[in-house]
């Protein structure tokens, strides 16, 4: 399994790195979080699945056959009234492994449409798509690996760009040391048509990794994951006739940490919390910085359905809510 890991790793060496991660891809609202559960605890996981469908949107490997016959339905509310949401369902089989199919979404709502001359001429809309195919296969109880092919569509406006892209990941677990471990590629592609014709844009490509662990006497988990494993420089120069570098070594490390707990009072009820560097650092005001960066949120579980809700302080000024419901509909209408 080790050679699958340094596979992947090969790979995106292969492919183009840049550093930064200011507004240079397009399709970035393949990089927003759907899941409440991620939402809570930092933003983002690779390496733990929580029996939540919703995860798999991050590591595929992270899709488990007791997933199966699962539907998945998030929605989240961000900045200036925009919406976006994630709906999936899982289907296990005996020896192929397990596949889901999802789609997400991204509402920028309604605009009003103007001429040069600021005579307004009616109204438009802008929305972008992503279709989710799932694998995921268990090679023993310790590695999965998984596929996510991700066909994008996106319209704004007049304008329209087509393309497709992969997410491949690798889990580890270890019951004994309750160690839970993964790595990914995602977003890995590239444009089929561009907005305007004149060459394909680069898509939001990353590697991740991470690493949950669980402790024994006490209901705790923490996790770490570390973003842009393929771009050493994090730091991002807004102001560039200054001569004030942005941060140093220490900075630029943190920027690339995603920080989550895990608390679990009971087997039926979670509670999580998280910290974003990378946002906190960015989003942050000259004045004060207040919750930026920091997450929380909590959720129920019960034996016919889960409920899940997260926060996410974006900006001083506000942040945005996710909600996440799994439906098991065998045991909901099970006689």
């Amino acid at each position: 399994m080790r050679y699958l890991a340094l596979a992947l790793i090969l790979i995106a060496t292969l492919l183009p790195a840049r550093g930064q991660t200011g507004g240079d891809n397009t399709y970035e609202f393949l990089n927003l979080n759907p899941s409440a559960f991620a939402s809570a605890t930092g933003g983002i996981t690779v390496s733990q699945g929580h029996g939540d469908l919703s995860l798999p949107y991050f590591n595929p490997a992270l899709l488990e056959g007791s997933m199966n016959n699962d539907i998945s339905l998030s929605i989240s509310t961000w900045l200036a009234g925009i919406r976006y949401g994630y709906a999936a369902y899982a289907r296990d089989t005996e020896n192929r492994g397990t596949f889901a199919a999802g789609v997400s979404f991204i509402s920028y709502g309604s605009f009003t449409e103007a001429d040069i001359a600021g005579n307004v001429t009616g109204d438009f809309t802008a929305a972008e798509y992503a279709f989710n195919l799932v694998w995921s296969y268990r090679i023993d109880s310790s590695f999965t690996i998984g596929v996510n092919l991700k066909p994008v569509l996106s319209h704004l406006e007049r304008y329209f760009s087509a393309g497709i892209c992969a997410d491949v990941g690798v889990t580890y677990h270890n019951g004994r040391l309750l160690l839970d471990a993964g790595l990914v590629i995602r977003n890995a592609g590239f444009q089929l048509k561009s907005y305007t014709g004149s060459g394909g844009e680069p898509l939001p490509f990353e590697i991740v990794a991470g690493a949950t662990k669980r402790l024994a006497h006490a209901p705790f988990a923490f996790s770490l994951t570390v973003r842009h494993l393929e771009k050493p420089d994090m730091t991002y120069d807004y102001i560039t006739t200054d001569d004030i570098t942005e941060g140093g070594l220490g900075e630029n490390i943190l920027r690339h940490v995603v920080l989550g707990v895990e608390i679990l009072p009971a087997d039926s009820f979670w509670i999580g919390a998280g910290l974003n560097y990378q946002r906190r650092a960015e989003m942050r005001t000259a004045q004060r910085a207040g919750m930026a960066g920091f997450s929380a949120g909590f959720g129920f579980r019960t034996k016919t359905f889960d409920l899940s809700f997260g926060h996410d302080a974006i900006h001083p000024a506000g942040g945005a809510n996710h909600l996440t419901l799994t439906l098991r509909p065998e045991l909901m209408f099970k006689k």
